[in-house]
C-alpha cells in the first residue's frame, strides 16, 4: 500500500498543502487542499480510475499521485481552486 503524497503549493502569496492519500480500505484516494488549515477541496478517486491499464498497481498509485498533485497545482495557479 502507497500511504499518500504531500505537497505545498505557493501561489498569490498564499501556501497550498496539497494532500494525496490512499484511504484505508485500500480501492480509493482522497485528494485535499488545504490552505491555513481550511479544507478547499476535497475529491475521492477510485483505484481503478488510477491504476488503468498499469502493469505494476504500486508504481502507477504513485505516479498517479504525483500527476495529481501537478494537476491540483495547475488548477491552483488557473484560479479553479480558491
Amino acid at each position: 500500500m502507497v500511504t499518500g503524497s504531500n505537497r505545498v503549493f505557493e501561489h498569490a502569496g498564499r501556501e497550498f498543502h496539497i494532500q494525496v492519500e490512499d484511504l484505508a480500505h485500500g480501492d480509493t484516494l482522497e485528494v485535499r487542499v488545504y490552505d491555513k488549515g481550511a479544507v478547499l477541496f476535497v475529491k475521492r478517486v477510485p483505484y481503478a480510475e488510477a491504476v488503468a491499464g498499469a502493469p505494476e498497481r504500486e508504481d502507477a498509485i504513485r505516479a498517479f499521485m504525483e500527476k495529481t498533485i501537478q494537476t491540483v497545482s495547475a488548477a491552483i495557479a488557473k484560479g479553479k481552486i480558491a
